[in-house]
């Protein structure tokens, strides 16, 4: 083995993230790391990568027992960690990223610019990635500056890669991009763990599967030998024969919430209409690049102003703005959490009030104990883990976060509520619950306008799909038309030049 962790324990004041956990990895190796948030996979990486020395256990590094003292440690022994968050300096350029910590200098000991390039090169086609070394990270894709990342590991010996969450923001070819280039890494006898919630990705990419649970090991088992039921099971400690609530027979009759005609805001979205039914949840699928969210932007009133058409219970809502579509009804839970979505820096109940603040008002200021009180409804009504309302939004987990701001839009909206990404980075546990909170939204008679980029998920939860491509509608399935073959084939064909939605 390249590295084994033996019965490694770590503890913090009145927790125990980690008991008697062992795990380890093969040179050559895709070992995946799965469970619950809190399950302890974060702590059992910080362990790995030196940034956390264990309260008990030992690591073995190549036969021998080391003690990492500092994550310098470990990446002087070829161990890199690549987060979620990627770790770049947009305003510098590809090549400076790649060798922030160890440029080439000239016999002068000064940088070597040409040969910083030279070599930032080499690297990016070793991975079979061909990028300017001289432009700039802030002028990449996302899926570009992830490969910058994994470039900066290569530019030392890089022997052990672990990626936390890689597709969490790319899909469709960019996360193709990443696991051909995971195979070339693998290939190269390069040991990874892979830490993802999506579980297709687990099953496609690793050799071994490791599954932890409130700071204990579950099990590891041989990929081939189990199926996505029995690990979902293992997951969270419960069988789940259906992971989706069940659907609606027929949509309710009765005239759209929603009616959107022609609509179309550069650049993505172009001609697009569809209409909405109360009580329905209505899913939005294509690839990325499709104009998905740009669509929900535009429907919102957050995006570049749109022409065409949108009538809200069959009156023209033609003054779109976020704030005229709270007023009216509209909930939007955008795909970017962190950046879009909570306020970091504000506490739960504040979260939750955050659109409706008015009706917390009495003469001009803001009443505190009806605002708690409130929150503590919709932290028991949504099942949030947290200590209190006044709990910093920041310390909670990815999955409790995305509760959060379901709760806050569930207060707000009566009418429409948008969800992009809706599960985007929380467990299967927190999907689950998600779920059932949607369609318990749905049962109320607010309609759900979902995007969603994992196709389980899109045709596990819709009670009928619109299908884009490049901007245009390519076609809607009603529910006994759904599949995830007949959302690809739509979102994969071919748009005339010149051609409006259907």
């Amino acid at each position: 083995m390249l590295i084994e962790l033996k019965a490694i324990e770590k503890g913090f004041p009145g927790v125990k993230s980690l008991d008697a956990v062992d795990f380890s990895v093969a040179a050559g190796e895709v070992h995946a790391l799965v469970g619950e948030n809190g399950a302890g996979k974060s702590t059992l990486m910080k362990v790995l990568s030196g940034n956390y020395i264990p309260d008990a256990g030992t690591i073995f590094y190549d036969g021998a027992a080391r003690v990492w003292r500092s994550p310098a440690d470990a990446i002087a022994a070829g161990i890199h960690v690549i987060h979620q968050e990627l770790m770049l300096f947009p305003e510098r350029t590809v090549a400076e990223n790649i060798f922030l910590t160890n440029p080439p200098r000239n016999r002068l000991g000064l940088i070597d610019r040409r040969a910083m390039n030279r070599q930032a090169k080499a690297i990016l086609d070793r991975l079979g990635h061909h990028l300017d070394p001289r432009a700039k990270i802030r002028s990449l894709s996302v899926a570009d500056q992830q490969m910058v990342e994994i470039a900066k590991a290569l530019s030392s010996d890089v022997r052990l890669l672990v990626l936390d969450e890689p597709t969490a923001v790319i899909s469709g070819r960019e996360a193709e991009m990443l696991f051909e280039r995971i195979e070339k890494l693998r290939a190269d006898g390069v040991g990874i763990v892979y830490i993802s919630h999506r579980l297709e990705e687990v099953f496609r990419l690793s050799d071994r599967i490791t599954v932890l649970k409130d700071g204990g090991l579950v099990r590891t088992v041989v990929t081939r030998d189990i199926d996505r039921d029995r690990l979902i099971a293992m997951m969270v400690g419960r069988d789940l024969a259906d992971i989706y609530p069940p659907a609606r027979a027929v949509i309710p009759a009765g005239p759209p919430v929603l009616r959107v005609r022609n609509l179309s805001a550069a650049p993505r979205v172009k001609d697009v209409s569809f209409d909405l039914f109360p009580g329905e949840i209505l899913g939005i699928g294509g690839l990325v690049g499709a104009g998905r969210s740009e669509l929900a932007h535009a429907i919102f009133g957050s995006g570049p102003s749109a022409a065409g058409t949108v009538d809200l219970s069959g009156q023209p809502y033609r003054r779109r703005s976020p704030a005229a579509s709270i007023t009216a009804g509209i909930g939007f839970v955008t795909e970017d959490r962190k950046g879009e979505g909570v306020l970091m820096l504000m506490d739960c109940a504040r979260n939750m009030s955050a659109p409706v603040l008015s009706r917390f008002a009495r003469g001009g200021v803001i009443d505190r104990f009806a605002e708690e009180a409130a929150a503590v409804d919709e932290i028991a009504r949504f099942r949030i883990a947290i200590p209190g309302p006044r709990f910093m939004v920041r310390n909670l987990s990815g999955g409790n976060q995305q509760k959060v701001l379901l709760a806050r839009w569930a207060r707000a909206c009566h009418k429409v509520l948008i969800l992009d990404e809706p599960t985007r980075g929380v467990d299967i546990g927190a999907k689950v619950e998600i779920y059932r909170f949607m369609r318990e939204l749905a049962d109320s008679g607010i309609a759900i306008l979902m995007i969603s980029s994992e196709l389980n998920e899109l045709v596990g939860m819709s009670d009928r799909i619109v299908v884009m491509r490049e901007g245009h509608v390519t076609g809607t399935l009603n529910r006994n038309q759904i599949s995830e073959e007949a959302v690809m084939a739509l979102a994969t064909v071919d748009i005339p030049a010149g051609a409006h939605a259907a």
